[in-house]
């Protein structure tokens, strides 16, 4: 079961999230959101697929900047930007 709950009604009484898979905490006042609550029995499982989440974000930041790297180790030579142009539209298309 799901709940949407706002931030003072969570700090008078923290009882009102048991019972509930996940809970969802707004402002009353001006509807932003502020957070989720998830129960224990999902918790492991939401880490895994956080730490997962992340470090493809990291690897995918690595590899742009890996594109820039090949610039430094002279992998490319002598070539002017329209044909490293070129060979990374081949590379895509591969």
């Amino acid at each position: 079961m799901t709940m949407t709950v706002g931030v003072r009604e969570l700090a008078r009484n923290s009882n009102i999230l048991d019972g509930y898979d996940y809970v969802d905490v707004e402002d009353k006042k001006t509807h932003e959101y502020k957070g989720l609550f998830i129960s224990p029995k999902y918790a492991e499982d939401f880490k895994n697929y956080l730490a997962k989440k992340i470090s493809q974000d990291k690897q995918k930041q690595l590899d742009e900047l890996m594109g820039f790297a090949g610039i430094l180790n002279a992998e490319i030579g002598d070539m002017s930007s329209s044909e490293i142009k070129a060979s990374k539209k081949a590379k895509y298309y591969e």
